[in-house]
């Protein structure tokens, strides 16, 4: 069994870095490199939510183009 803090692609960190920091400033959370503890809890819900939008709207889109 993998164990579940390694990455599988270290890649990915980055992209997933740059991600997250577009989906912040499409609904105006300003976030920094490195520690955003100081986010309130709705804050991060918000960049959260917006991901999984995204990701769910780039999974219509290949799924449209089958």
């Amino acid at each position: 069994m993998a164990n579940t803090n390694q990455k599988l692609v270290p890649e990915a960190r980055a992209a997933l870095d740059r991600f997250k920091m577009e989906a912040a400033t499409e609904v105006g959370v300003n976030l920094k490199q490195g520690y955003n503890g100081d986010l309130t809890a709705k804050q991060a819900g918000s960049v959260g939510g917006q991901m999984v939008k995204k990701m769910i709207q780039q999974v219509e889109q290949g799924m449209a183009g089958k």
